[in-house]
This record gives C-alpha cells, structure tokens and sequence, in this order.
C-alpha cells in the first residue's frame, strides 16, 4: 500500500500520559521502524513531547477524541509546523487489518502513514470559547429545567394542586405564593390573594388550589430547591451577557441565520457554534447534514432497500435544529410549514422534523457559502415546479371518492 507520509506519529492518549509512536524509515533504508515513547499529561511535558516531534521531522500526528484528555495535547501541537489529526474512535474500530499485539498508538500511525484516516472536525479558538458558552449555557437551562420539576414535586407530596392553576411555575405570581408558604404562610385564601395579573381572575381556583398539608419539611424542600433555582438563574443571565460580547464579530453571519423561519437569534448563535463559521470545511451541504447526524443511513443488501436510521451526530446542534424545525411549522405562508404539511400525512411527525432539520441545514450551508440571506420560497413551491404531481394526487383522491375528474388550463389573461 501507497505510503503518503514518510514520518509520522500515533499518540494513545490517558489522563495521566500519551503512548507516542513514531513511525519512520529505518536506518538501513530498508522497511519503517515503530519507536514508542511515553510523556505525561503536564503541560510542560507536552511541551517537551512538541519539541520531540520536530525533532524527529514527523509531518503528521494522529491522536483519538478520547474524553477531554486529547484537548490539551491538541491546544499545545496544533500551531507546530506539522499537521494534527484528530480522528473518532469509531471510525478507526471499523477499519480491518489490525493485528492483536499492536498497541494503539502504533496502529494510529500505520492508518496515518497510508492515509486510511479521516480527521474530525476541531474549530478555532474563537468558535472553541463560544461553543463552550453555548454548551454550558444550555446544560444549566436544562438543569434549571429538572429543578422546576423537583420543585413541583415537592408540590404535589404536600397535596398543593398550583401548576394546575397556573400555567408558569416561575411567574411572579407563583413566586409570591411560594415565599408566602416559605415563611410560615398556610391559608389558602391570603396566598390566592397574592396572584397577579391575569391569575387575579382565578382566585378562588387558587383557593382549591393551595389547601393541602403543606409541613415544614416541604417548606425546607421548598426553599432549598428555589435557592438552587436562583442561582442557576444568575449563572444563565451571566453567561446570556459573555455570550452577546462573543458573538459580536460574527453578528453579520448570526444576521443571515435569522432569516431562516424558525431560527431565533439564541438558535442562531448555537448553530453557529457547533458548525463553527467556516462552511468550507464540508464540501457540500449533503457532508454538513451527513456530519450532523440528521441523513438516514444507507441499509440495502440483496437489492432490498431497509429502513435506516439517523447517526447519533451532534446532539447540541440536532437539538437547535429540532427548535427550529419546530417554530417553523407555526410561520404561515412558507415553504417550511408547507413541507410539514405535506410530508407528515405520508412519513409521520417524527420524521418530518427530521426531514426540516434536513431542509434548514442545507439552506445555511448555501447562505454561508454564498453570503446570502435566506431566500423564501413560499407556500405551493412543490405544486408550481412539479405540476403534473399535484394533478395526479388530486385525482387518485377524486378516484377513491368515486368521482372522475378532467383538468383544462385556465384561459390567459391579458
């Protein structure tokens, strides 16, 4: 097999220290020779480990996407004048020809020697520190989610029947009546007395509402989860500012995404994050929708097409697009509603929304490429490019209600 990179390195990377496996001709001019090395983890023994590579002339380092582990090894090579491949752990499994008494870090740098490895995606710092707001900003709104549900918990053992009241946990209202039972506060009818707004209607709901047997122990319950409610709160709005000032030299792109129907400009600044703002690094819009995970897979064997599914993919991305597939379906007039509503009688609702998803990355592929806003095209777009479609389905309906049906074009004005 065709060498394409004469010195090369695998590394097999722990959290205490990396294998480095230095593939390279051998002295006699006959063959390659495998010298493994061990480094720690320190930063100042990474350093060493860079200073070793250039050393010894190496043009390619693969490592896996091992946890977190590989992070600092990458962060440190990455601006050396070799390249640095990140490759998935799957992938390199699928790949036949391994022998059982080869380490890790040697099979790394065989596959890399002959090219047989493909690199994960890895963006620059910039879309790196905005990736990590993204992410941590959206763990800790759904960890604030499974607090409110703790909350209500808490509710439903003391026999307090308020979410079936009002329809917001964390409105002002429930708050008030919350506090009130915190600080000693037990007569259902001062605590509907505290509604505001719109619950002022409701009060004597409310009344039924908040008898029950609430004891001190729920109120402890009660505080405690409200307390760690809070704080999540004040770290959400924390990172709802940094973010904002991350985002500002990318805000002509986040200005295109929002074209898109569905897309908010909080959707927006993930999709951006995940995908990193450099659309070139997927040749077509089909590898960027393959990358994350929203294609069906390929299942055919003796010519018989099977059902597949999608690859796990992307699950901060896959669930941005699935927001935005979503709030798609409820914009009128558009070519994303009228998809929905003609593929969902046919496939489903679940794969629809897949099938959105599909749609809306597509489209930022082409909008980021081209540097263009979204360009809609309007309800009936399927109808008015493929006419003879329409007609058929219209008269297979006509058809099973026993009816036959004869089209003529409509006379032309002037």
């Amino acid at each position: 097999m065709e060498v394409l990179h004469e010195r090369c390195a695998g590394m097999d990377i722990s959290k205490r220290d990396v294998k480095v496996c230095i593939r390279a001709p051998g002295d006699r001019g006959s063959g390659y020779r495998n010298e493994v090395t061990i480094f720690g983890s320190m930063t100042e023994q990474i350093l060493a480990l860079r200073a070793f590579l250039i050393e010894q002339r190496v043009t390619l380092v693969v490592m896996e996407s091992t946890g977190d582990y590989w992070k600092p090894f990458y962060y440190l090579l990455e601006d050396a004048p070799f390249e640095v491949m990140l490759v998935n752990p799957r992938h390199v499994k699928g790949l036949p020809g391994r022998k059982r008494d080869v380490s890790d870090a040697q099979w790394l740098a065989d596959l890399a020697a002959h090219g047989l490895v493909r690199g994960s995606l890895v963006p620059p710092p910039p879309i790196r520190v905005l990736r990590d707001l993204t992410r941590t900003h959206a763990d800790l709104t759904r960890d604030r989610a499974r607090e409110y549900n703790r909350l209500q918990g808490v509710l439903e053992d003391a026999g307090i029947k308020l979410t079936a009241v009002a329809t917001r946990i964390n409105g002002v209202s429930c708050r008030l009546m919350l506090d009130a039972l915190i600080a000693g506060e037990r007569n259902p009818k001062v605590l509907a007395g505290l509604a505001k707004a719109s619950l002022r209607g409701k009060r004597d709901q409310l009344t039924m509402a908040m008898t029950g047997r609430f004891t001190d122990h729920h109120a402890f319950m009660l505080k405690l989860h409200l307390q760690v409610i809070d704080q999540l709160t004040a770290a959400i709005e924390e990172l709802t500012g940094q973010i904002e000032v991350v985002t500002e030299p990318f805000r002509a792109r986040l200005d295109l995404l929002i074209t898109i129907p569905g897309i908010s400009d909080q959707i927006a600044v993930v999709i951006l994050a995940e995908t990193g703002a450099d659309m070139s690094k997927f040749p077509t819009a089909g590898h960027l929708a393959s990358w994350a995970g929203i294609c069906p897979g390929h299942n055919q064997s003796a010519q018989v097409s099977k059902k597949a599914r999608t690859r796990p993919g992307n699950s901060y991305l896959k669930g941005a697009l699935g927001q935005a597939a979503m709030s798609s379906m409820q914009v009128h007039d558009t070519f994303l509603q009228d998809r929905h509503h003609r593929l969902k009688p046919r496939i489903g609702g679940l794969k629809t929304i897949v099938a959105l998803e599909h749609s809306i990355l597509r489209s930022i592929w082409h909008m980021l490429i081209n540097n263009q806003p979204y360009r809609e095209l309007g309800a009936g777009y399927h109808q008015r490019r493929h006419p003879q479609n329409a007609i058929r389905s219209i008269t297979r309906q006509a058809q099973r209600l026993g009816y036959t049906v004869h089209f003529e074009p409509l006379p032309k004005t002037a």
